[in-house]
């Protein structure tokens, strides 16, 4: 796959500091790039790379293509959301997502940890106006708040030790497309107060730098936690809140999209399949599709990925059955209502919001009571938690 500033490239980098033709990367078994004798050079690593000599790199891996940051995402099994039972809240919460793509609105998704937060939020980028500029994700808990900031905001030649040039930051490198902020509610308080000011002025000023620099990015932001809640109790910016919260998209659990979960299943084991040289895909025997769909799923689409791979690994012949899915007990809830979803009559938020309460009555249960160790558990302050407790009516536990 070659990149450049050309246009018959593979990917093309519209970047004075980019080459016509400036790399080469690899996809096998190994994953390599190659730089081919470019101007301004490829690093891997802080590493400048010889001509002609493919280095290896991983996945997620930041490489400098001249001035420019590359960072190889893989091409997962599910790169969007299936298609959803109709009348089903899935499928409402589509119909939403496809109006809201045709905007420049800042999305917030909230659900779950592995409902699909981040396959919706590529599907948003892909049917917007932006689909054919950069999609950029930034996991915000990875990363040290020093390493974000120049990573983000990019600096300037003699910034600190080791800038030896001025680079980009990524968010510049986004122009045109969308970035995906995951897990924003771990951002650090200082870059709160940094991305607000992108926000407001869609400028961004480099580490070391006197002059801003405009940018043209639409912002998504994805989290499990109730950034509402935390933004009224001061562990989140109130004004960051509500510049990230143009239009609020819960993604269901799950557990809430039965109708999917066939249609994943056989997708995931296609999938699977690819990825092991396996040329003859099994199906799911009827016992075992309904075993899937009266799960639980409490890890939701992740878990199903590995129940699946698993699965796959373990069948020898062309069906799953029973034995191929160990330990993967029915889900003690109600089975669904015939003929599809009934109307709901409390929304997706107030759902969220019971999901919450009862994830707040386990991790107590199984923390003893202790408060501290409970917050810890569930990501959150220890504040957080007991004015969750006082919102939910739950009675303070004493310790044991």
């Amino acid at each position: 796959m070659s990149l450049g500033r050309s246009g018959d490239v593979d990917v093309c980098i519209e970047h004075s500091s980019v080459s016509r033709r400036h790399a080469l990367l690899h996809v096998g078994a190994e994953l390599r790039i190659e730089d081919l004798g470019s101007a301004n050079g490829t690093r891997v690593r802080d590493r400048q790379l010889e001509p002609k000599a493919p280095a290896p790199i991983a996945v997620g891996e930041a490489i400098d293509v001249g001035a420019v940051i590359v960072v190889v995402q893989p091409v997962r099994a599910l790169d969007r959301p299936v298609e959803a039972a109709s009348g089903s809240a899935m499928e409402r919460l589509l119909g939403l997502r496809d109006r809201v793509a045709q905007s420049n609105i800042s999305v917030l998704l909230l659900g779950e940890t592995g409902a699909g937060k981040e396959v919706m939020a590529e599907s948003i980028h892909r049917q917007s106006p932006r689909r054919n500029a950069p999609f950029l994700r930034l996991n915000c808990a990875t990363l040290s708040e020093t390493l974000l900031e120049s990573e983000l905001f990019g600096h300037e030649k003699g910034a600190f030790t080791g800038a030896v040039a001025p680079k980009p930051g990524l968010l510049e490198t986004a122009h045109g497309g969308t970035v995906l902020l995951d897990e924003v509610g771990e951002l650090p308080a200082a870059l709160q107060v940094k991305l607000l000011r992108v926000l407001e002025e869609r400028q961004v000023l480099r580490v070391g730098g006197l002059k801003p620099r405009p940018i043209d990015v639409r912002f998504i932001s994805a989290t499990n936690r109730d950034l509402q809640a935390e933004s009224e109790e001061g562990g989140f910016r109130r004004d960051l809140y509500f510049r990230l919260n143009g239009i609020t998209l819960v993604v269901p659990p799950l557990r809430e999209r039965i109708g999917e979960i066939a249609t994943l299943a056989r997708e995931l084991v296609q999938a699977a399949c690819r990825h092991s040289g396996r040329t003859h895909p099994p199906s799911f025997s009827p016992d075992a599709l309904a075993r899937l769909e009266r799960y639980g799923w409490p890890g939701n689409v992740r878990e199903l990925r590995n129940v699946v791979e698993r699965a796959v690994l373990l069948c020898a012949d062309d069906v799953i059955t029973l034995e191929h899915l160990p330990g993967l007990k029915e889900a003690a809830t109600p089975p669904p209502v015939a003929g599809g979803d009934a109307p709901r009559t409390e929304s997706l938020r107030e759902e969220l919001a019971m999901l919450e309460r009862k994830r707040i009555l386990d991790a107590l249960a199984q923390c003893g009571g202790n408060q501290t160790r409970a917050a810890k558990q569930l990501g959150i302050r220890r504040q957080s938690l007991v004015a969750r407790l006082d919102e939910y009516g739950i009675p303070r536990p004493r310790k044991r």
